[in-house]
């Protein structure tokens, strides 16, 4: 593994007990250049760990509450009329930043979700007739509660094929709780210090895409997207009517890049099919879509991965 992330996970692991899935979702993300869900009921440290992030990293930070009431143009900018000028000027929302935590993104409607859309995709804002680009790195972390907590939404598709991962975030073990509470209550949390800047983010982005993955590996990701598609293809006839629509291309793609990120962490020099089986369902999770059965018959998208896990030959 890269000394640098051994330094950033060392100084997380500060103020953050526990959540290795989380912390090494976070760290893909920022190796391939990808967008991270975090998926948890509050109080489990996402935003302490995003925030624990920035400051290792001295990159800027800004985060966004999302509520019912949040417009478009809270997120972005907008035009603002100066009476001084005669003139309209841009104020820039808080997307111009480096890392942009949307905190409970599920709580505001979906025209405030879809303006992120861009943004994520383009890395770029377009307020009025101008275009900006944004920052790099640049990264949302976006937090949301699980969709049966009351006042929560549904993310688009759209949406969340933008992101590269789902993280579920699950609670501590006891160990790790009687940890924390330790921590709070003797304030024993250490001070974050800066161990990157943006020019070792650029090194180990470029070191971690160079990790080797065999034609055969390249073959398996693409048989497990595909496997999601056509799982008659595959022996998966059971779990035709509960898959509406696939995962998309996206996925193929963001497979490929997490994996090499997940071997560069463990201080390897090429992929296994054991680092593609670690992060498929973070991959896959959020792009199937369900149908009416599935729903009816509560067959989570994780559950249908498994499945597409034991079918497909492993090379």
């Amino acid at each position: 593994m890269s000394r640098i992330v051994e330094d950033i996970k060392s100084e997380i692991a500060k103020v953050v007990v526990g959540q290795e899935k989380m912390i090494e979702g976070l760290l893909a993300g920022l190796l391939c250049r990808g967008h991270i869900l975090l998926e948890g009921v509050p109080g489990l440290a996402k935003t302490t760990t995003v925030n624990a992030l920035a400051k290792a990293l001295g990159l800027a930070f800004k985060r966004v509450q999302f509520t019912p009431d949040l417009l478009p143009g809270d997120i972005i900018g907008t035009e603002i009329y100066d009476p001084s000028t005669n003139s309209f000027k841009i104020k820039h929302g808080p997307v111009f930043t480096n890392l942009l935590l949307a905190d409970e993104i599920n709580r505001a409607p979906a025209k405030v979700q879809s303006a992120l859309l861009e943004v994520m995709q383009e890395r770029q804002v377009t307020i009025g007739d101008e275009t900006f680009k944004i920052d790099t790195p640049f990264l949302v972390m976006a937090t949301q509660n699980p969709v049966e907590q009351e006042g929560a939404y549904e993310l688009p598709e759209a949406q969340l094929d933008r992101f590269m991962m789902k993280v579920v975030v699950g609670y501590n073990t006891k160990e790790e709780e009687l940890e924390i509470t330790r921590r709070v209550a003797n304030n024993a949390f250490g001070e974050i210090k800066q161990v990157a800047g943006k020019a070792e983010i650029e090194t180990i982005r470029n070191e971690a895409m160079a990790v080797h993955m065999d034609e055969e590996i390249e073959k398996y990701v693409i048989d497990l997207v595909f496997a999601t598609r056509e799982p008659e293809a595959y022996g998966l006839e059971e779990l035709k009517p509960y898959i509406e629509y696939g995962a998309s291309p996206r996925a193929s793609i963001d497979m490929y890049k997490a994996a090499r990120a997940i071997a560069y962490m463990k201080g390897m020099d090429h992929v296994t099919p054991v680092e593609i089986a670690y992060i498929a369902k973070e991959v896959l999770r959020h792009r199937i879509i369900l149908s009416y059965e599935a729903m009816a018959e509560e067959i989570s998208s994780d559950m249908i991965v498994e499945k597409v896990l034991e079918a497909v030959p492993i090379p």
